[in-house]
């Protein structure tokens, strides 16, 4: 059997089946958390939190910077049936071994500290998760590009979820439903995946493994994976124990906000990172260095607006997604909307330059140096401009982290930066933002309704700014209008046949 035959989809197709799914995980607690936290009670909803995280950091434990190192390492082979089955199998015995160990870790947790005790059944039941995630082999479908079958189930999975949550959630005490109805949205299809794994390798638990080749790459990546983890979640931490729950709640709808933003346009990075370490790996350097280009236009063209208008619409979004109350989070989430474009570029140049060249232990020194960074300035922003301060220092840590990772970078990096297209779309880009700026403004300055602003604003911004790509000749944007027409033909010519 070979995997040769396998379908590919188009880059344009997978950006498209990834941002849904991105999406789909952020909307998922966006739809039931208003329901929820109306049904449960205060302490229902501590335990679920609390659980919830508490497990977060054994899911880390038994992920190990796998993924990350499976699909950097398996692009390679997956044009050959019996190397990939190998390898894949070596890998998800690492990936079993590390699941053992972090149940292990997780029980004597529990049996230790007798604070646990009131947490021990909702942690038990969130723990489902790290055994079916691991299961779920998802940077197999990664590495294949086979983002229509996750896609698709993750879909079913979350709408019977939705489904079951209005039916069971009834009373304030129905929290360890609930967390079962999250495991089930969460990794649910993950067993169904593992069955349908075998349709590209032969996947298998081995006893014997080269361990040794792989476990040093993983655990500098997982350090990696660990300091990111430090330095995302230190400015909730800060801001938690130096002001209080109010603020860590008004940065949360922020944070929320961003994320979603920021997680569509990583969608169209993610679904790349296959590619471009299969061309770094077989060393076609020709090949990778144009579709690392195209990458980089394309995001510069769609990260500069989605960065403006979160910026200028953020009074208009916060009111309509959290409600009046949270009106004090436009201020950061228009200060931390700033990050979406370094943080999208450190990840370029992180996960499609670092990584694929092997230079994980420089990537290990930038997310250090970044973590260690990003808590003082937290421990100096948050006491003088609370949940503004913690959204000020994520930008600067998003800034640190994209100079050094292109400073690691640097000798790949400069073949892609000498092609003038990027500073051309970094202009057509930049004159497009002033027009949105100026729409948003004025549509703001007459317009009342929030609702009735936000849509106005944004149907005549996104008119507007690609409009002036088209003036401008914007070969990213023509590009991006070409691949776009292509998928939907081959639609019409799927469906006419």
């Amino acid at each position: 059997m070979s995997n040769s035959n396998k379908k590919q989809y188009s880059l344009g197709v997978n950006a498209i089946l990834n941002g849904l799914q991105s999406v789909l995980n952020l909307i998922f607690p966006l739809i039931t958390f208003p329901y929820v936290s109306r049904i449960l009670s205060v302490d229902g909803m501590g335990i679920y939190n609390f659980s919830n995280t508490y497990v977060g950091y054994f899911l880390l434990i038994a992920g190990l910077g796998i993924t990350t190192y499976a699909v950097r390492e398996g692009a390679k082979f997956r044009d050959n049936y019996r190397k990939m089955s190998d390898f894949s199998s070596e890998i998800f015995t690492l990936n079993m071994i590390s699941t053992l160990i972090a149940y292990i870790l997780l029980v004597l947790s529990l049996l230790i500290f007798n604070a646990l005790n009131t947490y021990a059944l909702c942690i038990l039941i969130f723990s489902v998760q790290i055994l079916f995630t691991t299961l779920g082999t998802n940077w197999l479908y990664v590495i294949y590009e086979d983002y229509a079958y996750i896609t698709s189930r993750n879909i079913a999975f979350k709408i019977v979820s939705v489904i079951l949550l209005f039916v069971f959630v009834k009373k304030s005490t129905d929290y360890f439903v609930y967390a079962w109805i999250t495991v089930l949205a969460s990794v649910g299809s993950n067993i169904l995946n593992y069955i349908h794994a075998k349709s590209f390798v032969n996947l298998r638990f081995l006893w014997r493994t080269k361990w040794k080749t792989h476990l040093k790459p993983i655990l500098i990546i997982f350090a990696s994976a660990v300091s990111v983890n430090i330095y995302v979640s230190s400015d909730n931490t800060i801001l938690g124990l130096i002001k209080g729950n109010y603020e860590v709640g008004i940065y949360g709808i922020s944070v929320k906000i961003y994320t979603i933003v920021a997680s569509l346009l990583t969608a169209i990075l993610t679904v790349t990172i296959p590619r471009l370490s299969a061309l770094y790996g077989k060393k076609l350097f020709d090949e990778y260095h144009a579709l690392l280009n195209r990458l980089m236009n394309l995001l510069i063209i769609l990260a500069f607006p989605a960065m403006t208008g979160l910026m200028m619409l953020s009074k208009n979004i916060v009111i309509i997604i959290a409600g009046e109350k949270y009106i004090q989070a436009s201020t950061s989430l228009a200060i931390i909307a700033w990050a979406i474009l370094f943080s999208l570029f450190s990840w370029i140049f992180s996960d499609c330059v670092l990584l694929p060249a092997k230079r994980e232990k420089y990537l290990l020194k930038s997310t250090i140096i970044t973590a260690i960074f990003n808590i003082l300035i937290n421990l100096i922003f948050i006491p003088l401009w609370s949940y503004d301060g913690a959204a000020l220092s994520t930008v600067l840590a998003e800034v640190m982290s994209v100079t050094m990772n292109a400073y690691y970078g640097r000798d790949i990096l400069k073949r892609t930066f000498s092609n003038r297209s990027i500073l051309k779309n970094i202009f057509d880009s930049l004159v497009g933002c002033i027009v949105v700026v100026i729409i948003c403004y004025v549509v703001n300055s007459n317009i009342d309704s929030y609702i009735i602003g936000l849509i106005i604003s944004v149907s005549l911004a996104i008119v507007a700014y690609f409009s002036v790509l088209l003036l401008m000749k914007n070969l990213a944007f023509k590009e991006f209008i070409r691949a776009v027409s292509n998928v939907l033909q081959r639609r019409r010519s799927r469906s006419r046949s």
